[in-house]
């Protein structure tokens, strides 16, 4: 015998449709709020069920990059019966924002708390390069 999670007026479309292929719930995964201080910019995302080890931050080109992958590799070791059904996410995901080019990765502190990662970007301005004046000689 097969056990089939059911409900009233079940109805296998909506089931199928409920998948986050079709709903966009992928994209409620790393839900970010991010807030802005006097002298910096304060990221905070939500990554439950992530290891703090499976993160990855990086900057480049004036972008800051978080890469977050879930291992689906524990729960297969164990061999005690079938899924019946399976919801939680397993996979890689990551998001990027533009911080400009003066922010370095030393500039950049992160900490991972109770499934939330958050991240304190310091507010640079732009260095303005002064244009060098060049004159020409004037000749006799």
């Amino acid at each position: 015998m097969m056990m089939i999670p059911r409900k009233r007026d079940y109805d296998l479309w909506d089931e199928m449709f409920k998948d986050p292929f079709f709903t966009g719930e992928s994209n409620k995964i790393m839900k970010t709020d991010i807030k802005e201080k006097k002298d910096k910019y304060v990221i905070e995302m939500d990554l439950p069920g992530y290891e703090k080890d499976n993160i990855k931050i990086e900057i480049e080109d004036g972008y800051l990059s978080i890469h977050a992958t879930a291992d689906s590799s524990k729960d297969e070791k164990e061999d005690d019966g079938e899924f019946v059904r399976k919801e939680r996410y397993f996979g890689e995901c990551s998001r990027s924002f533009y911080i400009g080019d003066d922010v370095t990765e030393e500039d950049i502190k992160a900490s991972f708390k109770n499934g939330t990662l958050r991240i304190e970007v310091p507010k640079k301005e732009a260095k303005k390069e002064i244009p060098e004046k060049k004159y020409i000689a004037i000749e006799d």
